[in-house]
């Protein structure tokens, strides 16, 4: 098999359409995208969740990034002429068709009635086209979508692909092997039989006879117009789409391989093209004969060559991102959990965020909570297994040091260049306070009733921790000092606490559970609770004065605040990816990090005044809290391998499996112990991490 040939990270120069948060990493950006559609060779489009648009005019070297609206997961997109093209999905409350005219500078909302989503939208000729999705809905219009009519399909299963031979003769394909086909423009459908109960994701016609659908594990073909359907027995694998530039040369994407097939004998055969994309691939498109463009995540591909050899359209650094650190306005510090392909954790730039380097002489497979650096040069990690790591030579090379515990290890804070304190949690009943005088040469401990999430320090000798008591309700400590001591300042809050931050000595802030925030004006003598504009669980908390701060939040949401938390307006982030940390080098300059996400601001973040519903993750959890059973859901991924994770706060391990071919996951946890449990979720290259309450 041919190699994956790399394309530099300077020429994915792209134009945001968030001009307030801009992609760091990945490059272009770090969206998952569904679909793609090119009107030539050169130029064409790829559409994905958080309403992403991406547009090429010189074959993907550089792209332009749209917005259709945060709130759009888009599945489909198709092109009519160079100038008019469509796109498909939905908003998580209502069916959508979006409209171009001129060639992707604007879209507008052409349908958006209440349900499920559309998957696939095709167009047979300039104004007849058809649109498929959830429900077993399907629409046409005849005029360019100024008008669209539902068609009556008959059932109600989720239809996945839909392709037409002409304005009249169609198939569309779907869940528990569906295969329907109208002849007469959509006006009734027949149910064709498949052979198969799997999941139909992909159908394509090379002639008005000969066609082609791939799903989970199954290949068919008909040569008799869908009467009868023939199983291809030799292949197997999660295939979501295929394509053909001719009778004979097709091609088919496997999401669960690193593997495309290719024919040039009309399926007869499959061969192996390539190993290129981690984890597989989710889509392909071929302009002509040769020049053809793949896709997996945020992912991007091309081949010049019919499939010989491919070329990366997208860089950066794949993996969860969980803090990160600026000791200057040039050089900064990002750390991770590893991924299955990257065991490297420590990311750095000396450009200010515009390019991240692996440091692949750091510690390896370590999952680091926290950073902070006191200047350049001199920094520490921390670690979920007690593990803490120094550099002094701006990450050159780390030394292991003693930290005298092997439990979670969450928040790293120095207030001078010797004196710097950890913060982790024992148990759900207890946790850590981590002291060093000699720049960590020495750690000593103390043990506190509460689990600890976070730690902040004003000045050298008043500092505060967060985090909460044994009914998962939110507390705060402090010392008065220098953490010789430390006493409740806050407890009993109604949820429980994972950042604190304090702007001065007087005005603090702590965010946690359910959107919960609270503030002290007073140095932590009283605190009062503030109205938050999320129910998402909070990450990072970070305020450049008393009254200006920014939150995030796991569902991507970044929140921003004027007036110390009186009110909070949506800061688009333009990901739906989670956020764990954010960090202000300076009044304006901005940094967020989270799964496979390092956003910038250069203009300290354009506030979103309008209303704004948050954005999906990929997956959801419930109920939580939690007492019997779990149920882990993805609205968006199907059909792939998951692996669930569910560890104590502290790193203990106390469950792990995977889970394959569902989308639906129930897990009884019915034998864990009341507390606070991280659910690590990993599908691919999507890593998800979430907070589960027993109780």
């Amino acid at each position: 098999m041919k190699k994956l040939s790399i394309l530099f990270c300077f020429s994915l120069l792209s134009s945001l359409a968030f001009p307030q948060w801009k992609w760091q990493n990945p490059l272009p950006q770090g969206n998952g995208l569904n679909a793609s559609f090119f009107t030539d060779p050169s130029t064409g489009y790829m559409v994905g969740t958080a309403g992403t648009i991406l547009k090429t005019s010189d074959g993907g070297m550089t792209w332009t990034t749209y917005s259709s609206g945060p709130d759009n997961l888009l599945e489909s997109v198709y092109f009519t002429d160079a100038n008019t093209g469509y796109a498909a999905g939905g908003n998580g409350a209502e069916y959508l068709i979006l409209k171009t005219v001129d060639a992707g500078g604007t879209w507008n909302t052409i349908y958006n009635q209440s349900g499920s989503q559309f998957n696939s939208i095709y167009f047979p000729s300039f104004n007849t086209g058809y649109a498929a999705g959830g429900g077993g809905n399907i629409v046409k219009t005849i005029n360019a979508g100024s008008t669209w009519t539902v068609l009556t399909s008959g059932i109600t299963t989720q239809l996945h692909s839909v392709f037409f031979t002409d304005v009249n003769t169609g198939y569309t394909v779907g869940d528990y092997g569906v295969i329907l086909k109208t002849v007469n423009g959509g006006s009734t459908w027949d149910t064709l039989s498949s052979g198969t109960t799997n999941t139909l994701r992909s159908v394509f016609f090379t002639n008005p006879n000969t066609g082609y659908i791939v799903g989970f594990g199954t290949v068919l073909k008909t040569i008799n117009g869908g009467e009868t359907w023939t199983l291809d027995t030799n292949l197997s694998g999660s295939f979501f789409s295929i394509y053909f530039t001719d009778d004979n040369h097709g091609y088919i994407a496997d999401d669960l391989t690193n593997v495309i097939y290719k024919t040039i004998n009309a399926g007869t055969t499959w061969i192996p093209i390539w190993d290129g994309i981690p984890y597989g691939v989710y889509s392909i498109f071929f302009p002509d004969s040769n020049t053809g463009y793949a896709m997996r995540g945020s992912e991007m591909v091309k081949t010049t060559n019919a499939g010989l050899n491919w070329t990366s359209l997208s860089c950066g650094i794949r993996g969860s991102f969980n803090s990160v650190h600026f000791p200057s306005a040039s050089t900064g510090y990002a750390v991770s959990w590893p991924s299955i392909e990257n065991p490297f954790v420590i990311a750095k730039t000396t450009d200010g965020g515009a390019n991240w380097t692996l440091l692949t002489n750091g510690p390896q497979d370590r999952w680091f909570n926290s950073v902070f650096f006191t200047d350049e040069n001199t920094g520490y990690v921390a670690d979920l297994n007690g593990g803490i790591y120094k550099t002094i030579n701006g990450g050159a090379n780390w030394n292991a040091l003693s930290s005298g515990t092997a439990t979670s290890l969450r928040s790293i804070s120095f207030t001078d260049a010797n004196t710097g304190y950890v913060v982790g949690p024992i148990s759900n009943h207890s946790g850590l306070i981590l002291k060093t005088m000699d720049a960590g040469a020495i750690w000593t401990p103390t043990s506190v009733n509460y689990p600890l999430y976070s730690v902040s320090f004003p000045d050298s000798y008043t500092g505060y921790a967060a985090g909460y008591d044994q009914n998962g309700k939110g507390v705060v400590l402090k010392t008065t000092d220098a953490g010789a001591s430390w006493n409740v300042s806050l407890s009993g809050a109604q949820q429980a606490f994972f950042s604190i931050y304090f702007p001065d000595a007087n005005v603090g802030y702590a965010v946690g559970y359910i959107g919960f925030m609270m503030k002290t004006t007073n140095g932590g003598s009283t605190w009062t609770s503030l109205s938050s504009v999320t129910m998402a669980l909070l990450e990072s908390v970070f305020f450049l004065t008393p009254d200006k701060g920014y939150v995030v939040d796991e569902s991507g949401e970044i929140l921003k605040t004027l007036d110390g938390g009186i009110t909070w307006t949506n800061d688009s982030s333009g990901t739906w990816n989670s956020l764990y940390s954010v960090f202000f080098t300076d009044s304006t300059t901005g940094f967020v990090v989270g799964g496979s996400t390092i956003l910038k601001t250069g203009n300290g973040g354009t506030v979103v005044t309008q209303e704004h519903k948050p954005p999906r993750p990929i997956f959801t959890l419930s109920p939580n809290p939690a007492d019997d059973v779990i149920t882990i859901r993805s609205e968006i991924r199907k059909n792939e391998e998951v692996e669930i994770t569910i560890l104590t706060m502290r790193g203990e391990r106390v469950f792990k499996g995977i889970f394959n071919d569902q989308n639906q996951i129930e897990l009884n946890v019915s034998t864990l112990d009341k507390g606070i449990y991280l659910v690590k979720i990993q599908a691919k290259e999507v890593i998800e991490v979430k907070k589960l309450v027993i109780d």
